[in-house]
């Protein structure tokens, strides 16, 4: 997929119009259709700003990954990461148990 159109499907999954899009972006309407159709490729400067508009990752909108992380998300991975070893082991075995927990009770419902 390309830029355009992970940029086409979150605007639309966002209730956005092309001008909405643009005014939160600093550019104009014509411009995101431009974008959407792939007659133009943004800056990187644009393509962090389509991001935070849209509320994913820059990895997601450029189709590097399929994994769609909001910021908030995001921002609580950031804050385990910096945590040391021995803490992130405990958050993820909690993680874990909850996680196995969710899909027992999906299993059985």
């Amino acid at each position: 997929m390309t830029i355009g159109e992970h940029i086409l499907i979150l605007r639309k999954k966002h209730n956005l119009s092309q001008s909405a899009l643009g005014k939160k972006v600093d550019t104009s309407g014509d411009i995101i259709g431009r974008y959407e159709r792939d007659i133009m490729m943004p800056s990187i400067e644009v393509i962090m700003k389509i991001a935070d508009a849209l509320n994913v990752s820059i990895d997601f909108l450029v189709g590097k990954t399929t994994l769609e992380l909001d910021s908030n998300v995001l921002k609580r991975v950031e804050e385990v990461s910096k945590l040391n070893d021995e803490e992130k082991d405990k958050i993820f075995m909690v993680i874990d148990a909850l996680i196995l927990d969710f899909k027992a009770k999906r299993a059985y419902s």
